[in-house]
């Protein structure tokens, strides 16, 4: 039978890779559900090739665009974020790939879990902002999350099958387009240098994210999360070749990693068809041509996103919501032109240091809390 799935921003860069999955397998998985934000056309475009039950678009005032371009399919269509967080509840769907950027993937993915779905978890902010509740959630409702960031992928491959305590692991990372800058000179960094990622093809929001190793730390606090760890058995290192995903270390010292080329439909592909693999005929790593493996220690100096992610994990509460929160109008602000690339970080800094800090938070909460750090950081803009 086949896996119906809905995939909660599939105008994305996620959402399209999972798209080209899904059509490579066609005979095993089936889209039943499509949300964008407001990218009409290409969701329309999506809509008439996959013929699913269901598009949503986020955007209402896109609403009437979609309608009419769709208005000769038996398709339902819908609108605004209430109709995300149904759509993903419907009962024939199997598995929910939560690819939508920032805040807003939180409260779909809550309605998919509540709902006992699989959740293919490509929205790092939802266990930034609300890890400890999330996972407690998804437990309650015996709701598996199944990881799509490479680097989460690749622990969570290493660790099939495994049943020893795991002493530490270790998130890889590119470095970024900045990784041998200068202190002073990342002061001169422009937007368009810093949405050329060295490996990998991502949207706008997290590729900035990579750039300012901000992505690292939401990967990082994910990573506690997700595999039951805490912040000092975390490691980050630099791997500016993308070839190792990611590392388990044990308490024997044994070091199991994951391997491949960088290719996000490899961590997709297997969230769909988990446990199984499914065959893929990408091109595969050559060993022979990859003679040189280069390790680094983060520089949290020139890169203090990363510092300010672990004293939030640390802290606890909602400390990770208002880092995400700060994050994200901080990010627009700089692709709108509107801060410099050092400035991000001094706009998180001060948020974090004046937002309200609450060590229980409820979803209520959360919700109260990304509004007043967003508020308290478009101030500092």
């Amino acid at each position: 039978m086949k896996r119906k799935l809905a995939i909660l921003g599939s105008t994305g860069s996620i959402g399209t890779q999972a798209l080209e999955v899904i059509e490579e397998h066609a005979e095993l998985l089936e889209v039943y559900a499509l949300t964008a934000h407001r990218n009409v056309e290409l969701l329309a475009e999506q809509a008439r090739k996959f013929m699913p039950e269901a598009v949503v678009i986020a955007d209402e005032e896109k609403y009437p665009q979609l309608k009419d371009a769709l208005k000769d399919l038996p398709i339902k269509v819908w609108t605004g974020a209430e109709a995300i967080a149904q759509v993903v509840t419907m009962d024939p769907i199997d598995i929910v790939l939560t690819a939508m950027v920032g805040f807003a993937g939180l409260k779909p993915t809550v309605e998919a879990i509540r709902a006992g779905k699989v959740i293919a978890l490509a929205n790092k902010e939802t266990l930034v902002v609300a890890g400890e509740w999330i996972t407690s959630l998804a437990a309650q409702h015996k709701a598996p999350i199944l990881p799509v960031d490479s680097e989460h992928s690749a622990i969570f491959q290493c660790l099939t099958g495994e049943c020893n305590p795991i002493e530490k692991i270790w998130l890889t990372a590119s470095g970024g387009p900045f990784r041998t800058w200068e202190k002073e000179k990342l002061a001169t960094a422009t937007k368009a240098q810093a949405l050329k990622h060295p490996n990998w093809n991502m949207g706008a929001k997290v590729t900035i994210d990579s750039a300012t190793m901000m992505n690292k730390g939401f990967e990082m606090i994910e990573a506690k999360w997700l595999f039951g760890l805490k912040p000092e058995q975390i490691h980050i290192v630099i791997h500016p070749q993308s070839i190792i995903h990611s590392m388990v270390e044990f308490q024997d010292g044994a070091v199991i990693a994951q391997l491949g080329i960088p290719d996000m439909k490899l961590p997709i592909r297997y969230a769909f068809s988990y446990p199984k693999r499914l065959k893929n005929n990408a091109p595969r790593l050559d060993f022979y041509q990859q003679n040189t493996f280069t390790f680094e220690k983060p520089d949290m100096e020139r890169f203090p996103n990363l510092a300010f992610a672990f004293e939030a994990v640390r802290k606890g509460g909602n400390a990770p919501c208002i880092l995400n929160a700060a994050n994200e109008i901080a990010v627009e602000a700089f692709l709108q032109n509107k801060t410099s690339f050092p400035k991000m970080s001094d706009i998180i800094e001060k948020t974090l240091q004046k937002a309200s800090f609450i060590a229980k938070p409820t979803y209520p909460d959360f919700v109260a809390t990304d509004a007043e750090a967003r508020r308290i950081a478009s101030e500092f803009i």
